[in-house]
């Protein structure tokens, strides 16, 4: 196993870490959550963060938290995809396409939310689950898979979801067709 320190990763793959605080921002605008401070990213722990004020409506705690899960998957997909034509159908090196590769996977590999994402909905979906809400039942194992995604991503797992919307989706896809 190869051992990186998590900055190095961070500037390499820095469009997934912009990507995911604007996805946290994003769904704090659509719920009307108010936003103190952003940083898209920086040089530090975190690299990146979004604080914004406690909100008592679990569905919203829910989008802001696994927003990042949702967008970064999407764009991980949609850059991934086209690009996967060039290359791999038609077997051409194209720089601009593995640029597009580069972009997607980045992006993939940032889809999980933090362990201090995974907190706050926790807390939330604990309360709300009191007073009944069933979605916040069902996310109590969301949770779980949150932090035992961060943790494996000592083991490359987030790496490893990147590449696999990325380029094995696709690879799948193109299988199915041929």
């Amino acid at each position: 196993m190869i051992l990186i320190p998590g900055i190095v990763i961070a500037i390499a793959t820095f469009p997934g870490v912009i990507v995911h605080e604007a996805a946290h921002l994003f769904f704090c605008r659509v719920r009307k959550v108010a936003v103190f401070e952003v940083c898209f990213f920086r040089i530090g722990n975190p690299v990146g963060y979004v604080v914004h004020e406690k909100t008592d409506n679990f569905t919203t705690s829910l989008l802001i938290s696994v927003g990042p899960f949702m967008i970064n998957s999407l764009f991980c997909i949609v850059f991934c995809f086209p690009a996967f034509v060039p290359v791999r159908i038609f077997g051409q090196v194209d720089p601009v396409s593995y640029f597009w590769i580069w972009l997607g996977i980045s992006i993939g590999m940032h889809a999980f939310p933090s362990t201090q994402d995974a907190r706050v909905l926790w807390e939330a979906a604990r309360e709300a689950a009191r007073a009944g809400n069933l979605i916040a039942l069902v996310s109590f194992p969301l949770v779980a898979l949150i932090y035992v995604a961060n943790l494996l991503s000592f083991l490359w797992f987030d790496t490893l979801y990147g590449l696999a919307i990325g380029l094995a989706l696709p690879e799948l896809l193109f299988r199915k067709l041929v």
